[in-house]
């Protein structure tokens, strides 16, 4: 894959009007002051654009902490499973499909994380909350967590996922998953390029490298990914992370965006279970 030079990666964010990556920069300046450098983008213009482009900022803001619980209302597909099972995103279908997945396949609960490997966000919600719903709900069998790719964040992001799913194939995703989180660096910084994906699979124990470099150089996950990529968009989600945290026969499902703290995971959790 070839890398965008900065010219071109301004030219994809205001000609190619894709408003929500710049507000998600603008969002998290601190962490992208030097691409903000290299592309000669003020914050005030960055500013001006995603206010003029009020939807998708407001879209954008609802992954902020402070973001209340809602339940979806902006997708038909997702209004469905409101009031009647689903299952496609009942727990026995998304591991029979091969959605990377820990916790016990007969919890109740499904919390389903759709997240993107650069995403910084994502990040916060790995170190700071999912020790926390692991050991609290995960461990003890009251709720199975599972992963869905969404990769949208970088022209880096696609290859991650197939790498990451690639080590599913050996029962090493959660490792990966991981790893390339305590490694992560600014999106499109060259910290998940091809020759990086493969190394940091080599430094998994027991994982096999030939296998795993065999599945990653064809691309065999890619039907998979651009799958998960479109049951995200069928729900109308466009944010990392989002998630849905459902009873394991798909129904009476419940949406959370952004890095939210543990106690708002709980509430929701507490209650699905009660109920």
């Amino acid at each position: 894959m070839t890398t965008a030079t900065p010219s071109q990666y301004k030219e994809f964010l205001i000609e190619k009007k894709n408003f929500q990556r710049i507000y998600y920069l603008m969002a998290n300046l601190k962490s992208y002051e030097n691409i903000g450098r290299k592309v000669s983008i003020s914050l005030t213009t960055i500013f001006i654009i995603a206010a003029i482009m009020s939807s998708a900022a407001q879209a954008s803001l609802s992954f902020t902490p402070s973001s209340p619980i809602v339940p979806y209302k902006l997708s038909y597909a997702y209004a469905q499973t409101q009031s009647q099972g689903n299952t496609e995103l009942s727990l026995s279908t998304l591991i029979k499909e091969g959605q990377p997945h820990q916790g016990s396949t007969t919890a109740p609960i499904t919390i389903i994380d759709f997240s993107d490997l650069q995403c910084i966000l994502c990040d916060r919600f790995v170190k700071s909350t999912e020790p926390q719903i692991n050991s609290t709900y995960v461990q003890t069998g009251k709720a199975a967590l599972v992963f869905e790719h969404l990769p949208n964040r970088g022209f880096d992001s696609f290859p991650a996922a197939l790498a990451a799913q690639c080590t599913n194939d050996q029962g090493k995703f959660w490792q990966y998953h991981n790893l390339l989180y305590k490694n992560q660096g600014p999106i499109d910084s060259g910290w998940a390029s091809k020759e990086n994906l493969k190394k940091f699979a080599s430094e998994i124990p027991g994982l096999n490298t030939a296998k795993f470099n065999s599945c990653f150089d064809s691309q065999r996950y890619k039907p998979f990914i651009e799958a998960n990529l479109a049951l995200a968009h069928s729900l109308g989600f466009t944010q990392t992370p989002s998630f849905i945290i459902i009873k394991s026969d798909g129904s009476n499902p419940q949406q959370l965006l952004g890095p939210q703290p543990f106690p708002e995971f709980k509430a929701v959790i507490d209650k699905e279970l009660g109920g």
